[in-house]
């Protein structure tokens, strides 16, 4: 789709009320709301070309889709920046009665106050930049190379603590990069969240380890071909409630969901044919993140009050369908026999219970993508630290690739073999998402506290669950927390839906008691 993009310049809000007027009649809040989804659709756009570049792009044409993603980040900033764009969002103000309204002045007043304090120059070198290293992550992670790569990260690392000392929020450089992904949260609040977390989570690691069920080998590795696990996997997501007719699933290095309206969602998975595992539950973890995107109000759409909270609760979408739901005796008790029936020969052999214990095993592994959900937490916290003496200094990026070896042994108890499986894993430091990580963890407490709340509000949630029936929860999730938008803070929406506060321990009750029932300590 072609957006043509009306970019105008004017001194004060009365001179853009007479030019408005005059061409559109448009009142001061449409105005407003007409200037923020231009921002939506370059957003979109850009959004677009980046979908574009980790699906379908040949590889030649990676220096000219950076030129193309750094322009319109270049022009999605001017739009921003604009001082009558800031006269707009103060005299809309005025006119903003209902929540939704005020919220979306609210939103917008926080993203023009941010730009402004980053030069154009630095937002164009940024989304170039990261493009380009992007293309080459994927290149040095295919030659398991990380020395191919060290010099990009370096230049992204070098971008990001320039970004930072612009920004120049209260507290340290990293809550200012945080503050993109999780409004409010602070640096501090994770360091102590975490430290409550870690001991825990290594404690029930080692207990499992010890148990005299993970030393039996239940194995479903076999043949699966990627027509059945394709098949498959849309049946569970069309039972989700994804939109086919919104949205679209492709093949990626790394699986990841774009929302480029409510009405165009696309997702991606990556498969392994020893292993219908890793594309099932990428598959599903998407698409969780995609009913969030398509959740949301579409008559709303390019309003910055109508976008998701945080990047914490849009992960705890994905991590209570991924775990809490797919993960569970009562999801597979309907789509086990199913599962059977597309694979007969891989699984005849294999009850329902020594599936579940394959699918929930607990093994400290080297990726973390694929990680049990105790492990999963761990390899978030190291990152995080990874990501605090990076930007900090402390570390080197030219030092990264032993570093990390010598954290993952300490943290879960293994060494990478080389650069693929470790430092080179994830795709985001190229795409220069730092401060990122941590909302996988947090997003995984607050799934917890959401499906606790539904569970209490809907008695017969997992009997339908274990009938196939997944829209009650869907129609659940859409209703609390999808089409509220940013109508609330994620501190302030967590409290609304479940009573109480961001806290840990809803999250560590619920994998001590899912994990002593399934290795029966």
């Amino acid at each position: 789709m072609h957006y043509t993009v009306l970019i105008w310049q004017t001194p004060s809000v009365n001179s853009l009320r007479t030019e408005m007027v005059v061409k559109k009649n448009l009142s001061i809040v449409e105005q407003f709301q007409e200037r923020t989804r231009q921002i939506a659709d370059l957003t979109g756009s850009a959004a677009t070309l980046t979908w574009d570049q980790e699906t379908l792009m040949p590889e030649k044409g990676a220096a000219f889709r950076a030129r193309q993603v750094s322009t319109l980040a270049g022009l999605r900033h001017k739009l921003l920046v604009d001082p009558a764009f800031g006269d707009l969002i103060e005299a809309a103000s005025e006119q903003s009665t209902t929540p939704e309204a005020k919220a979306d002045i609210r939103e917008a007043k926080r993203q023009h106050l941010k730009a402004i304090k980053v030069p154009g120059q630095l937002v164009r070198q940024l989304a170039s930049t990261s493009s380009l290293a992007y293309g080459a992550w994927v290149d040095a992670r295919k030659k398991s190379s990380f020395t191919a790569f060290a010099p990009w990260l370096e230049k992204i690392i070098s971008l990001k603590i320039q970004e930072a000392r612009c920004l120049n929020l209260d507290g340290t450089p990293y809550d200012s990069l945080l503050d993109e992904y999780e409004p409010g949260m602070q640096e501090s609040t994770l360091s102590s969240l975490f430290r409550t977390i870690r001991p825990q989570l290594t404690s029930l690691l080692h207990e499992i380890r010890d148990s005299a069920l993970s030393k039996v080998n239940f194995n479903i590795r076999g043949d699966y071909p990627l027509e059945g696990q394709s098949e498959f996997g849309k049946k569970v997501l069309t039972a989700m409630g994804f939109d086919w007719k919104a949205g679209r699933l492709d093949v990626s290095p790394h699986p990841f969901c774009t929302g480029l309206s409510p009405r165009d969602v696309r997702i991606t998975t990556r498969y392994d044919e020893a292993d219908f595992s890793v594309a099932f539950f990428g598959m599903v973890h998407e698409c969780g993140h995609a009913l969030y995107e398509q959740g949301l109000n579409p008559k709303r759409y390019g309003l910055p009050g109508n976008e998701s909270v945080s990047l914490g609760i849009h992960e705890s979408q994905s991590r209570l369908w991924e775990n809490m739901v797919a993960r569970s005796a009562g999801f597979w008790e309907f789509w086990y026999p199913k599962l059977k029936k597309t694979f007969p020969n891989q699984l005849d052999s294999v009850s329902l219970d020594q599936f579940l214990l394959c699918i929930n095993k607990v093994e400290a592994g080297l990726i973390r993508v694929d990680a049990d959900e105790i492990s999963y937490g761990l390899h978030v916290i190291l990152r995080f630290e990874i990501e605090r003496a990076l930007l900090s200094e402390e570390l080197k990026a030219k030092d990264l690739e032993d570093y990390w070896s010598e954290q993952m042994e300490k943290y879960l108890g293994v060494k990478p073999a080389n650069a693929a499986e470790g430092v080179l894993q994830d795709v985001h430091w190229s795409s220069g998402l730092f401060g990122y990580f941590p909302t996988y963890l947090l997003g995984t407490i607050y799934a917890t506290q959401f499906y606790d709340r539904a569970k209490q509000e809907i008695p017969y949630l997992e009997d339908n669950i274990a009938a196939g029936s997944l829209d009650v929860l869907r129609e659940w999730l859409q209703s609390n927390i999808h089409r509220r938008g940013k109508l609330y803070s994620a501190t302030e929406l967590v409290k609304k839906v479940t009573g109480e506060t961001l806290q840990a321990n809803q999250f560590l009750e619920y994998l001590s008691t899912k994990y002593r029932s399934l290795y029966k300590l």
